[in-house]
C-alpha cells in the first residue's frame, strides 16, 4: 500500500466525535487488507508514526495491533527497526497434522492472546505442555501480550491404576519399575508446570491451576483451548528399552511428544464445532463425575 493509499483512508479511519480506534480496531482493518490483496506478500507496512496518524493513536496502540497480526502469522520482521513485512502465506499442507511438540506450541501462544485463557488437557504426563507454553510465557514476561485471567484444569491417570501403558514387556511384578519411573515423570513435570504458570501471578495476572486424577489411561491426548478449539492425538504404543541406574527398562510405552495432533475448530464448519463442544462435554463429564483431587508428591 502506498503512502497515497494511506491517506485517503485517514478519513475513514479515524474514528467520529473524538474516540479513537483500539489496537484490535486497528488489526482488523489490517487483517482485512491482507486478505481483501490490499496488502502483498513482501509489502512493507507504512511506519508506526504513519500508522499512528492514519488511525489518529498513540504509537503504543499501532505497536500491540502490529504484534496481534503477529502471532496471527501475518506479519516478519516486527520490532526490527524498520517496517513490517505482510509474511508469505503458508506453504500448502500447512493445516496437516504435526508432531504435538511442534503443533501444540503455535496454538497456545494464539490461545494466550485472549483475556481470558482457558486450557483443559487431559494426558499421560504433562511432557508436551510445559515446552508449548515456553513462548506465549516468554511473550508474557516481554510485555507482549497480557491475559487478564487464566484457568489451567489438567486431567493425568492416578497412581492408583494399573496403567495400560506404560508396562514392563515382561508383565507387573510387586515392584513395578516402569510405574515408578512413570508416576516420577508424572509427579516432576506437574510441578514444573504449576510453577511456570504460577510465576505469571507476579504481573498481576490471576492464574488458577488445578490437577485431577483420572481412573483410566487416557488412550489419546486432549487439549481444549479457550473452549474455540480441540487437539487430539493418538498414543501410539510401541516396545523399547530405556536405560536406568538398575539397569534396561524393556516396556510397552509412548513417545507422546511426536504423535500427530489434529485440529478441531469451532470456526471451521459445523463438524468441526461439534466436535470442539462434544469433547469440552467429555471433559466437564470428567473432571465432574469420577475423577477425583491428585496430589503432586
Amino acid at each position: 500500500m502506498t503512502l497515497e493509499n494511506v491517506a485517503e483512508n485517514v478519513a475513514e479511519n479515524v474514528a467520529v466525535n473524538g474516540s479513537r480506534r483500539s489496537p484490535q480496531e486497528i488489526a482488523d482493518v489490517l487483517r482485512q487488507r491482507i486478505r481483501a490483496g490490499d496488502l502483498k506478500a513482501g509489502d512493507r507496512l507504512p511506519t508506526q508514526a504513519e500508522l499512528a496518524d492514519e488511525f489518529g493513536v498513540e504509537r503504543g496502540a499501532v505497536r500491540q495491533a502490529l504484534r496481534e497480526l503477529q502471532l496471527d502469522g501475518l506479519l516478519t520482521n516486527v520490532s526490527k527497526g524498520s517496517p513490517p513485512r505482510i509474511a508469505e502465506p503458508p506453504a500448502p499442507g500447512h493445516d496437516e497434522p504435526q508432531p504435538t511438540m511442534v503443533g501444540l506450541a503455535p496454538r497456545l501462544t494464539e490461545a494466550f492472546s485472549a483475556p481470558h485463557v482457558r486450557i483443559d488437557a487431559a494426558c499421560l504426563t504433562a511432557e508436551s505442555l510445559i515446552p508449548a507454553l515456553g513462548e506465549p510465557l516468554r511473550l508474557i514476561h516481554a510485555g507482549v501480550i497480557h491475559p487478564q485471567k487464566i484457568d489451567v484444569r489438567i486431567l493425568l491417570p492416578s497412581r492408583r491404576i494399573n496403567l495400560a501403558f506404560p508396562v514392563p514387556v515382561e508383565g507387573r511384578g510387586d515392584d513395578d519399575p516402569v510405574h515408578q519411573r512413570w508416576l516420577a515423570m508424572r509427579n516432576a513435570q506437574g510441578h514444573v508446570l504449576r510453577h511456570n504458570l504460577q510465576t505469571l501471578r507476579s504481573h498481576g495476572i490471576d492464574v488458577d491451576i488445578t490437577f485431577r486424577a483420572l481412573p483410566f489411561t487416557p488412550p489419546v491426548k486432549l487439549y481444549l483451548l479457550n473452549g474455540t478449539e480441540a487437539l487430539m492425538a493418538y498414543y501410539m504404543v510401541e516396545r523399547r528399552a530405556e536405560n536406568t541406574d538398575t539397569g534396561p527398562l524393556d516396556m510397552y510405552d509412548v513417545l507422546g511428544t511426536e504423535s500427530l495432533l489434529f485440529s478441531f475448530e469451532s470456526s471451521a464448519g459445523p463438524r468441526d464445532g461439534a466436535f470442539v463442544e462434544e469433547s469440552q462435554k467429555w471433559f466437564n463429564a470428567l473432571w465432574e463425575t469420577i475423577t477425583t483431587d491428585l496430589t503432586l508428591s
